[in-house]
């Protein structure tokens, strides 16, 4: 996005953070009512899903969000191609795409920007977004991460040419980097990517060699980066913000940042679904939920998402996994966003390893969560000692479990001898089925030890 469009995009976001509750709610309901008349022209799906519902075109200026019916992630796989609002686009032609080009800041034809979900709920996605929902999505990251900034004072941070050092999974379509990258770019920023599968050694060559002032990234990816300068092992100074995605991030860990860095911390919440969601900047006040960019409803503790600015790809009351609980926002608070609390989504222990020098070395969850194999449908590691581990997997059918095998073990290798892991032992045991945590929704992928 040119840089003066995205500072007059972000000035009218920052304008609607000081409207009253009342003013964003009637925002909140125009921003619906036209979402559902072009989705009812415009999508096959939801037009026969409302029909059987007995909802008529009639009845979209009236009827009321809890009147409609939810979808969630099996129906929008099963009815991708009908479900997508983007004429002659296939499931299979973005998943061919996908696959044949490296180059990840690469879009797809008809200005279509592709995202592709970590698999956290045991089936990968395709989510997309067309020219105009990208931008508005970046403005609603740009926004979060500068979220305690009034204009004047984002003026004045740009003009420094920040810094920043993105700590995450960067290998695979996942709308964090991809996202944070285009951010960067319409801000004007300086940036360098690290990727989780690095290993430490060359961290700290990156990190002391660019000196980043904002670091984003995975809470556990930057508690390690705390670790390694409170032992001395690496040395960054004036890192003036810090804002986490990806995973929930702990009171623990957010103490241990400001210890470290003594920088704001923002812990930004996101999915691939709707990449910008909302914003934490005080565990007392709780994650703000952007109103103005979506719907969300929590009933029984479950989320509900409504997507306001993606009308490529419709997303009207599509269950994600993640739990919380949601409270209105008053006249007396300070944004007129919703806020969430108790949210509770994927959290996984690093895996640790030591070698015969008393080396350490870790491994990500995420850095083992993109294993494509036909055949294999599921699948969690658990660490056996200093040195080993083992993958559970469960697969469609014992008739391809040789070829399955053969493929796990390749890519296998592969990740650990990036990571420099090379002494670890693993191996592979075949469960029936691997369930989801219950308390998340999402399958656990790193189990503890008994």
């Amino acid at each position: 996005m040119n840089y003066f469009k995205l500072l007059k995009e972000l000035y009218a976001a920052k304008k609607r953070m000081k409207w009253s509750h009342e003013r964003m709610k009637e925002y909140q309901n125009q921003k619906f009512r036209t979402l559902l008349h072009f989705t009812w022209k415009h999508s096959a799906y939801y037009r026969k899903l409302y029909q059987d519902a007995g909802i008529t075109e009639n009845d979209l200026n009236m009827v009321s969000l809890s009147k409609l019916p939810s979808i969630d992630k099996k129906q929008l796989l099963e009815h991708f191609d009908e479900l997508i609002t983007i004429s002659e686009v296939t499931q299979e032609q973005l998943r061919n795409f996908d696959e044949n080009h490296t180059n990840l800041r690469q879009i797809f034809g008809q200005g279509i920007h592709l995202v592709h979900s970590s698999g956290s709920t045991g089936v990968p996605g395709y989510f997309v977004y067309d020219e105009k929902a990208w931008n508005t999505m970046l403005i609603g990251i740009v926004r979060g991460a500068l979220f305690d900034l009034n204009m004047s004072d984002i003026l004045k941070f740009l003009i420094k040419r920040p810094r920043i050092a993105y700590i995450a999974a960067t290998d695979g379509r996942y709308g964090g980097v991809m996202a944070v990258g285009d951010g960067i770019d319409g801000i004007g920023a300086k940036q360098i990517n690290l990727d989780i599968n690095t290993p430490l050694d060359e961290w700290k060559v990156q990190l002391e060699t660019f000196m980043p002032n904002i670091i984003i990234g995975y809470p556990t990816a930057i508690n390690i980066l705390a670790d390694l300068m409170e032992d001395g092992k690496i040395h960054i100074e004036n890192v003036e913000r810090i804002v986490t995605c990806g995973e929930p991030l702990g009171v623990g860990m957010r103490e241990h940042f400001k210890e470290q860095f003594g920088s704001k911390i923002l812990n930004f919440y996101g999915a691939s679904e709707s990449i910008a969601l909302g914003v934490e900047e005080n565990t007392d006040e709780g994650m703000l939920l952007f109103d103005d960019m979506n719907i969300i409803e929590e009933i029984d503790g479950e989320m509900y998402l409504t997507s306001l600015y993606n009308f490529a790809q419709p997303l009207i009351r599509y269950k994600i996994s993640d739990r919380l609980r949601t409270k209105d926002a008053t006249s007396n608070d300070r944004v007129p966003f919703t806020k969430a609390f108790g949210l509770a989504g994927r959290n996984e222990d690093i895996l640790w390893f030591e070698d015969e020098h008393q080396k350490k070395e870790f491994l990500h969850p995420l850095a083992v969560e993109g294993f494509c194999i036909e055949g294999l449908k599921d699948y969690q590691f658990q660490k056996l000692s200093k040195n080993s581990f083992e993958m559970l997997a469960e697969i469609s059918t014992r008739a391809k479990q040789e070829q399955i095998h053969s493929e796990i073990i390749c890519q296998m290798r592969n990740i650990l001898k990036e990571k420099g892991l090379d002494f670890v032992k693993f191996s592979v045991r075949y469960v029936h089925e691997i369930k989801p945590n219950a308390k998340t929704g999402k399958k656990t992928l790193i189990l503890k030890a008994d």
